[in-house]
């Protein structure tokens, strides 16, 4: 990759932190596609991100085919080339958007992985409850399913964003937007539970802000905590698949399932699209269409 590919990948990922407020994550996943985009380029074109021509990018996009790459793959790539000459085109970095006239890869949109709700029932009898990091753990859960939250928000939990009078958590989401979600009896029980015993044990003397935290006197991450989580899946005999969203996605679900209104699931999700929200519809019909199959007689 070019020195000057390298240094217009940094300006692009320096604006949309400033103007979006992108996670590191997200910023991270569109430099490393547009460095492999500009690596690609460099060696079979001879051509810049910035100097591309529509030609170029469509080799590209059919290299990535013929080697197998998945059709959601290839359609990300593209969407990372897409904002980023979106973005170079608005700065004057160049004239013509070489990706303007290229259609994105037809996919089709797949159903979030979730759980039945006796599968969260098992998954939250099964940490073991005779020790501080079991009582954590289940505290942890039932925060996670009840308020829908997602893994990095919760594990971000810090002691001032828990109102126990009221029984709700100030969350702070994507784009830094914050939101308020009700915790429900249950959950807020265990996480006094954990407060008033489990984490004045796993702290000892040590001082920290953060609500959930481990013996070394930190917060808990979200790999160490995705771990546990599949350490107690395999306690509680669940075979399914599991992803750090699992939790989060059968909180809409059940929602919906019980008849909540789209929009309030929307609210407690923090999406900013309703569209975006709409795809647990598509779950909860599934699930009817499930158990319609499975119960009735001409199913």
């Amino acid at each position: 990759m070019s020195d000057s590919d390298a240094g217009v990948i940094e300006q692009f990922a320096d604006l949309m932190w400033l103007e979006r407020g992108l996670s590191a994550n997200t910023l991270q996943a569109y430099q490393t596609d547009l460095r492999q985009a500009s690596v690609w380029l460099g060696k079979a074109r001879g051509a810049s991100l910035l100097s591309a021509g529509r030609s170029d990018l469509l080799g590209y996009l059919g290299e990535l085919a013929a080697a197998g790459m998945s059709v959601r793959t290839s359609s990300r790539r593209l969407s990372s080339l897409r904002q980023f000459y979106r973005t170079a085109l608005r700065e004057g970095w160049l004239k013509v958007d070489p990706s303007a006239q290229i259609d994105a890869p037809k996919l089709g949109r797949p159903l979030p992985k979730s759980l039945i709700e006796s599968d969260v029932e098992a998954l939250l009898d099964a940490p073991d409850l005779g020790t501080a990091e079991g009582l954590r753990d289940r505290a942890m859960l039932e925060v996670l399913y009840a308020a829908g939250l997602r893994v990095s928000e919760l594990v971000g939990l810090a002691l001032d964003q828990v109102s126990q009078s009221q029984g709700v958590v100030r969350v702070t989401g994507k784009g830094g937007k914050e939101r308020l979600v009700p915790l429900g009896e249950e959950a807020l029980s265990w996480l006094q539970r954990y407060l008033r015993a489990a984490r004045p044990e796993l702290l000892e003397r040590a001082e920290s802000a953060a609500v959930f935290v481990t013996r070394r006197g930190g917060p808990m991450t979200r790999q160490a905590f995705w771990y546990r989580i599949r350490k107690h899946a395999r306690a509680a005999g669940i075979q399914k698949h599991l992803s750090p969203h699992t939790l989060r996605h059968a909180f809409a679900t059940h929602l919906l399932n019980h008849g909540a209104d789209l929009r309030v699931v929307q609210l407690l999700l923090g999406h900013s699209d309703l569209s975006t929200t709409q795809i647990y519809t598509h779950v909860a019909r599934e699930r009817l269409r499930q158990v319609h199959k499975a119960h009735h007689p001409r199913g």
